[in-house]
């Protein structure tokens, strides 16, 4: 029925929609996070910190509207897909805006000591995971799958080079006594940029299996469902 199709059509464009804000409020909240920590701005720490709250409004949205639109038209392949894989990226999104509030809250902590100089060493780990986020992002909106299929290797990229600045750090650490607690906080924003390099390849694989049909998820290469 026409009239039903185009009512579907219309529900699925506005889910797909509120994902698409939800994440670039995600991506406000997690460049912010980093801003403050390598600005030493507090401020903007608090304002990462309050603005969590829209994030996990957004993802029950979107969870409500999901569930509204299967019980409402019954989609069937593709089109559940569609839905599904909306209501996992949300989840994903809220994750990555949880650990971008922690990023925030370790920064707050630093910001009120002395300076550590090895804050710039988060650098390289916070440009890829931002990278890598942006591109799942446009994988998801896009439907690029090829760009889908190739973020699993930045994911391992990050995770490598937050376990060796987490041994320097730690290294640091044994040297240093006096900043151990400092240390301890910037080995926590690695792992929290490692986790988010984590959700964001989680984006990249829904993103694909909506498209292609195909779970690349715990693979090394796409596997055909049944």
């Amino acid at each position: 029925m026409p009239h039903i199709s185009s009512s579907f059509d219309i529900a699925l464009h506005a889910l797909k929609n509120d994902v698409l804000v939800m994440s670039s409020l995600t991506d406000r909240l997690f460049q912010s996070a980093l801003e403050g920590l390598f600005n030493r701005n507090s401020e903007l720490c608090d304002h990462v910190v309050a603005e969590d709250d829209e994030v996990d409004t957004l993802e029950k949205q979107v969870d409500q509207n999901g569930l509204n639109v299967l019980i409402r038209f019954h989609p069937v392949a593709s089109e559940m897909r569609a839905v599904i894989s909306a209501m996992k990226v949300s989840t994903d999104l809220e994750r990555i805006a949880d650990q971008s509030t922690a990023i925030a809250r370790r920064a707050k902590h630093l910001n009120a000591g002395p300076t550590v100089r090895e804050v710039q060493w988060l650098e390289p780990p916070y440009r890829l995971a931002l990278a890598l986020f942006r591109d799942s992002i446009r994988a998801y909106a896009d439907g690029d799958s090829e760009l889908a299929l190739t973020l699993h290797l930045k994911a391992r990229e990050l995770d490598v080079l937050t376990h060796d600045l987490s041994k320097q750090l730690v290294e640091c650490a044994t040297m240093d006594s006096e900043l151990v607690a400092n240390y301890l906080d910037l080995i926590i924003v690695a792992r929290a940029l490692e986790r988010i390099g984590d959700h964001a390849a989680n984006i990249a694989e829904d993103s694909f299996w909506r498209d292609q049909a195909i779970d690349i998820r715990h693979t090394h290469g796409p596997k055909k469902e049944p």
